[in-house]
């Protein structure tokens, strides 16, 4: 079932693009759920709101598929989480957009494009070939791999943690912007100034406690994947980045994942051709999906994953 389940999100990702299929628009609304009912204040503002946020949905989502006995409707539910889960509308746009740009040689626009893509999910500088490298391995190879191994509530605890890790840095980037207005404007006099660095300290602990998670989420994930990228790149090229980082632990994922990536295909490309380094990576990044859903389908065919 769980395979079936992966290729009929996959199929419909795509095709679904409508709010009603976007992880966003479920996360907004638990958000100001989560704010009327619960009193601890905004998950980003507190460490044990943070982690009872994340704790009640996969907590319910696992208790609704252990309550369900009919083995279609688990399948209904465990496909439709995992519909939502999967993939980002916003990133998909961005990169049309870049590239309609790039086409029409604006290359200021297509600069914008990057940053504002790098600020949105909380990103750190890199390219933007390696960004979307980076994405498609969070918004789809992760969430295929968390789904397999610990089913729908997997998934979601995963996409969860990537979203707070985007909108606790993304509020703590609105604070600091208010912060500096404040400053400008002498505005509220010095209290308020006074009050801005205890809530910079609060957001700072939360992004860094969600980015703690994610590191250790997707250490060894990170290396498998990156195996997969070899395979279907120049192995004999990659191969020595991927045994030089197969056990640094204190190597960041992303860095891990991009340099063994980058080692697997050629950059032979216009310096001046900004469209060159994505579309190059995007193709790299969508023959390692196809790899990992294979694979994925071997084991469950072969029984090693149910």
């Amino acid at each position: 079932m769980s395979l079936i389940s992966l290729l009929i999100a996959l199929a419909a990702e795509r095709y679904l693009s409508s709010s009603a299929w976007q992880f966003t628009m479920y996360f907004s609304r638990y958000s100001n759920l989560f704010g009327n009912f619960i009193t601890l204040g905004e998950p980003r503002n507190s460490l044990v709101a943070n982690s009872i946020f994340i704790i009640i949905p996969v907590s319910l989502c696992y208790l609704l598929l252990n309550l369900v006995d009919n083995s279609l409707l688990h399948f209904l539910f465990s496909t439709i989480i995992l519909i939502v889960c999967f993939g980002c509308f916003k990133t998909r746009d961005t990169y049309k957009q870049y590239l309609m740009a790039a086409f029409r040689g604006e290359s200021t626009t297509c600069e914008m494009h990057h940053k504002q893509l790098l600020q949105d999910k909380n990103l750190p500088d890199m390219g933007f070939g390696q960004s979307l490298i980076w994405l498609n391995y969070r918004y789809f190879i992760a969430i295929m791999i968390f789904f397999v191994v610990f089913g729908a509530p997997g998934a979601l605890f995963y996409r969860l943690v990537c979203k707070l890790n985007e909108d606790t840095s993304n509020s703590q980037d609105i604070v600091e912007n208010n912060e500096q207005a404040l400053k400008e404007d002498n505005i509220d006099g010095q209290q308020t100034l006074n009050e801005e660095p205890e809530d910079n300290t609060e957001h700072s602990e939360v992004n860094d406690f969600n980015q703690h998670i994610l590191f250790w989420l997707d250490w060894l994930p990170v290396r498998i994947v990156a195996f997969g990228y070899m395979l279907v790149g120049h192995f004999s090229r990659a191969l020595p980045v991927w045994l030089e980082n197969l056990f640094d632990v204190g190597k960041l994922p992303h860095k891990v994942l991009i340099s063994v990536a980058e080692k697997s295909e050629d950059f032979m490309v216009d310096q001046d051709d900004c469209t060159a380094e994505p579309c190059l990576l995007v193709r790299l990044a969508k023959r390692s999906l196809l790899l990992c859903l294979s694979v994925i389908a071997i084991l469950i065919l072969t029984g090693v994953i149910s």
